[in-house]
């Protein structure tokens, strides 16, 4: 659990080594392209849990048009 106490200072020096590594010019660019992967990751996994959430409530619910025949049966 040490390891995820990250202060300011880590922080900084990180930042100063990617700046040091990739330049001023290129370190943004990768982190535009990285902001749009975990958007696009973050849209696939909402699409994924909407479609599971879909089908669990078409099997779960009956269908309206049997309902209402049962009942008019049932009231017969």
């Amino acid at each position: 659990m040490i390891f995820l106490m990250i202060g300011t200072t880590e922080l900084l020096l990180i930042g100063g080594i990617a700046l040091l590594l990739f330049g001023g010019k290129k370190l943004p660019e990768m982190m535009r392209g990285l902001g749009q992967g975990v958007k696009q990751f973050k849209e696939g996994m909402n699409d994924v849990t909407s479609n599971n959430v879909e089908e669990n409530q078409s099997i779960q619910e009956p269908d309206k048009e049997t309902v209402t025949e049962g009942q008019k049966e049932n009231e017969e």
